[in-house]
Protein backbone atom coordinates (compact mmCIF):
# COMPACT_ATOMS: atom_id res chain seq x y z
CA UNK A 1 0.00 0.00 0.00
CA UNK A 2 2.81 2.77 0.89
CA UNK A 3 4.77 1.92 -2.00
CA UNK A 4 1.56 2.10 -4.13
CA UNK A 5 1.09 5.71 -2.54
CA UNK A 6 4.34 6.75 -3.63
CA UNK A 7 4.15 5.42 -7.24
CA UNK A 8 0.96 7.43 -7.46
CA UNK A 9 2.20 10.84 -5.61
CA UNK A 10 5.23 10.49 -8.22
CA UNK A 11 3.08 10.16 -11.06
CA UNK A 12 1.22 12.97 -9.96
CA UNK A 13 4.04 15.13 -9.59
CA UNK A 14 5.61 14.31 -12.80
CA UNK A 15 2.53 15.05 -14.34
CA UNK A 16 2.16 18.35 -12.93
CA UNK A 17 5.81 19.37 -13.77
CA UNK A 18 4.79 17.93 -17.44
CA UNK A 19 1.73 19.79 -17.57
CA UNK A 20 3.43 23.05 -16.66
CA UNK A 21 6.42 22.95 -18.86
CA UNK A 22 3.86 22.49 -21.86
CA UNK A 23 1.89 25.31 -20.85
CA UNK A 24 5.32 27.61 -20.52
CA UNK A 25 5.96 26.74 -23.69
CA UNK A 26 2.50 27.94 -25.37
CA UNK A 27 2.83 30.87 -23.41
CA UNK A 28 6.56 31.85 -24.57
CA UNK A 29 5.48 30.75 -28.37
CA UNK A 30 2.38 33.49 -27.79
CA UNK A 31 4.42 36.56 -26.20
CA UNK A 32 7.38 36.16 -29.18
CA UNK A 33 4.63 35.88 -31.81
CA UNK A 34 2.81 38.61 -30.49
CA UNK A 35 6.31 40.64 -30.60
CA UNK A 36 6.69 40.09 -33.70
CA UNK A 37 3.25 41.22 -34.74
CA UNK A 38 4.25 43.99 -33.15
CA UNK A 39 7.10 45.71 -35.05
CA UNK A 40 5.96 47.97 -37.61
CA UNK A 41 7.87 47.39 -40.99
CA UNK A 42 10.38 49.90 -42.25
CA UNK A 43 8.25 52.02 -44.81
CA UNK A 44 5.62 52.23 -42.27
CA UNK A 45 8.12 53.94 -39.72
CA UNK A 46 9.59 56.29 -42.80
CA UNK A 47 6.04 57.30 -43.57
CA UNK A 48 5.18 58.06 -39.49
CA UNK A 49 8.73 60.07 -39.95
CA UNK A 50 7.54 61.86 -42.56
CA UNK A 51 4.25 62.73 -41.13
CA UNK A 52 5.71 63.40 -38.23
CA UNK A 53 7.89 65.86 -39.79
CA UNK A 54 4.84 67.91 -41.79
CA UNK A 55 2.66 67.61 -38.24
CA UNK A 56 5.86 69.68 -36.92
CA UNK A 57 6.00 72.28 -39.62
CA UNK A 58 2.14 73.19 -39.75
CA UNK A 59 2.51 73.64 -35.78
CA UNK A 60 5.33 76.00 -37.00
CA UNK A 61 3.22 78.04 -39.36
CA UNK A 62 -0.25 77.75 -37.08
CA UNK A 63 2.14 79.58 -34.31
CA UNK A 64 3.85 81.79 -36.83
CA UNK A 65 0.22 82.77 -38.03
CA UNK A 66 -1.02 83.11 -34.25
CA UNK A 67 2.13 85.90 -33.47
CA UNK A 68 0.81 87.56 -36.43
CA UNK A 69 -2.46 87.95 -35.82
CA UNK A 70 -1.72 89.16 -32.25
CA UNK A 71 0.57 91.98 -33.53
CA UNK A 72 -2.24 92.77 -35.77
CA UNK A 73 -4.80 93.09 -33.03
CA UNK A 74 -2.04 95.49 -31.07
CA UNK A 75 -1.77 97.47 -33.65
CA UNK A 76 -5.27 97.70 -33.92
CA UNK A 77 -5.73 98.43 -30.26
CA UNK A 78 -3.11 100.98 -30.44
CA UNK A 79 -5.06 103.03 -33.74
CA UNK A 80 -8.49 103.07 -31.83
CA UNK A 81 -6.82 104.59 -28.36
CA UNK A 82 -4.93 107.58 -30.71
CA UNK A 83 -7.46 108.47 -32.01
CA UNK A 84 -10.01 108.39 -29.14
CA UNK A 85 -7.55 110.33 -27.07
CA UNK A 86 -7.06 112.63 -30.33
CA UNK A 87 -9.33 115.86 -29.77
CA UNK A 88 -12.55 115.91 -32.21
CA UNK A 89 -12.42 119.43 -34.34
CA UNK A 90 -15.58 120.94 -34.50
CA UNK A 91 -17.76 120.91 -37.22
CA UNK A 92 -19.30 124.13 -36.90
CA UNK A 93 -16.22 126.12 -36.66
CA UNK A 94 -15.26 125.77 -39.83
CA UNK A 95 -18.09 126.67 -41.50
CA UNK A 96 -18.42 130.57 -42.53
CA UNK A 97 -21.64 132.66 -41.27
CA UNK A 98 -24.23 134.02 -42.96
CA UNK A 99 -27.02 132.37 -45.59
CA UNK A 100 -26.54 128.46 -46.87
CA UNK A 101 -28.91 128.21 -48.60
CA UNK A 102 -27.77 128.58 -52.51
CA UNK A 103 -29.59 131.51 -54.33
Amino acid sequence: MFDRRVFEMILIFSGLMTGMGCFTGIVITLIKRKSQQALPSFDITNRLDDIVDRLARLENSFDSTAIEVERISEAQRFTARVLAERPMPSALADRPRGSTTPH
